[in-house]
């Protein structure tokens, strides 16, 4: 959840730009990556006391390890919603300069235990699903969150606004480099 809640893909769908959001090849990809993919890394926990209501809306993407289903994408964002079968609407959004077009993908969430801890499991393609971990968080506004996958090459820093108040910023990456991430290899998405 970009972390936006993770890959993503809508096959055949056309956007509002009149344009396809993802390929088949992507498709098949991202379905290897998530098979079976809705474990927690070693060491990391999910925030408790987890309010949906709070978290739901949109955030923009503030940095992210590299994946080729974001890769060249810049004003990253991602918006949830209640969906009517309970679990969470997913809408990820970047815009690829490359290609001179937005990409688009939707998908769904739905808790893995409770939903008052910050874990997830999100799928963009049919029943493949891939975790979505909360593993810092804003508790008093929901102004921040530091989300990953189900291992550590997935990890996205998340703010409701594009830019981010840099000693957030470095506190989140500090805890993500304490928990193993490469915090060095982080993308910075811009916004502008």
């Amino acid at each position: 959840m970009g972390a936006t809640m993770g890959p993503g893909s809508v096959e055949g769908r056309v956007n509002q730009y009149g344009k396809t959001t993802h390929m088949k090849k992507l498709l098949t990809v991202l379905a290897l990556l998530l098979t079976g993919c809705a474990g927690i890394p070693d060491n990391v926990k999910p925030v408790d006391n987890f309010e949906l209501e709070k978290y739901l809306g949109k955030w923009f993407e503030i940095a992210r390890l590299d994946h080729s289903f974001e890769r060249g994408l810049t004003r990253v964002t991602a918006e949830y919603g209640l969906r009517k079968d309970g679990g969470v609407s997913v809408l990820n959004r970047g815009f690829s300069a490359r290609e001179n077009t937005w990409k688009e993908a939707e998908g769904k969430a739905y808790f893995v235990k409770g939903s008052d801890q910050g874990y997830l499991k999100v799928s963009f393609f049919g029943p493949f699903y891939g975790s979505y971990i909360i593993l810092e968080l804003d508790r008093k506004d929901y102004q921040y969150a530091l989300v990953c996958g189900p291992n550590r090459s997935y990890l996205w820093i998340l703010a409701r606004t594009p830019e981010m108040n840099n000693d957030v910023k470095d506190a989140l990456m500090a805890k993500a480099k304490a928990l193993g991430f490469d915090t060095s290899a982080l993308i910075m998405v811009d916004h502008h």
